[in-house]
């Protein structure tokens, strides 16, 4: 099927290439000319703006936004609503607000134009293994698009969630829980290296990978990561907070929901 990637970074670039592996027809376009030629060299028709963009598509368009949350999505989509028709579709696969996500909507909906918000994981590494889509939004937008996010998505790795903003807020939780995972992770290799026994970490996670309660893909990076750079130094020491793990404790304040392992984990990263 035809559809269209904004945002040409990191994982919107690779989800080009695996959309492409699958037969798909897409067109991209980034602010970045210089990456625009490079896909468009790898099978992909470029666009010189979102304008170009839509006149290259078919209707019913879809079009899916894959730059950072907050402005940088908010100026797309509002000048996408007024480049689109009645009909076509907007997927934001970025990390937004659910409540952005619902706003979003129902701004688009004024004008026919349907909505999705698609929660995505797999980072770098999703070209090879696929993303995980937890979609939310208009039943009838993501029926349409099912081709596509088959392809972008491992085998069970994606489902639809609800109404505009369930693909988002279950990203959120999910983000949330990421958190605290990686700061449990790190508490315990932090014992394991400062006690006497002097552990060698890549043996550790190597052998937790195969058959322990603590196994994940996590996990298995940070066995990938200790095996190249055994002492970490070349890791930086600060994971920024992109804005999820604090809204998934604003939710247990607003549900009345304890999350206190959640919301150490972002004090934490404000730390």
């Amino acid at each position: 099927m035809q559809i269209a990637i904004v945002g040409l970074g990191k994982m919107g670039g690779n989800m080009v290439r695996r959309l492409l592996r699958g037969g798909h027809h897409v067109v991209a376009w980034d602010r970045n000319a210089a990456v625009v030629d490079a896909l468009a060299r790898e099978g992909a028709t470029g666009a010189a703006s979102l304008a170009d963009l839509v006149t290259k598509l078919s209707a019913p368009r879809a079009v899916w936004v894959m730059v950072p949350a907050g402005d940088p999505t908010e100026s797309t989509i509002q000048e996408l609503s007024t480049l689109l028709s009645p009909d076509d579709i907007v997927i934001d696969g970025g990390n937004s607000n659910y409540k952005d996500s619902v706003r979003r909507s129902k701004e688009l909906a004024t004008k026919g134009i349907r909505f999705l918000d698609a929660g995505t994981s797999g980072g770098v590494w999703g070209l090879d293994v696929g993303y995980c889509l937890m979609v939310g939004g208009d039943r009838s937008a993501y029926d349409h698009l099912l081709p596509a996010l088959t392809t972008l998505a491992p085998e069970e790795g994606l489902d639809y969630f609800g109404p505009a903003g369930a693909g988002h807020y279950v990203k959120m939780v999910h983000n949330g829980v990421e958190y605290a995972m990686m700061q449990a992770y790190a508490e315990g290799f932090e014992l394991l290296k400062e006690c006497e026994y002097k552990f060698d970490l890549r043996k550790v996670t190597h052998v937790w990978n195969h058959g322990s309660v603590v196994r994940s893909w996590l996990c298995e990076l940070a066995e990938e990561m200790f095996d190249a750079d055994p002492e970490l130094e070349h890791l930086k020491a600060y994971v920024p907070d992109s804005g999820e793990g604090r809204w998934t404790v604003d939710e247990g304040v607003r549900l009345g929901v304890s999350v206190p392992t959640i919301a150490l984990s972002v004090f934490a990263r404000f730390a």
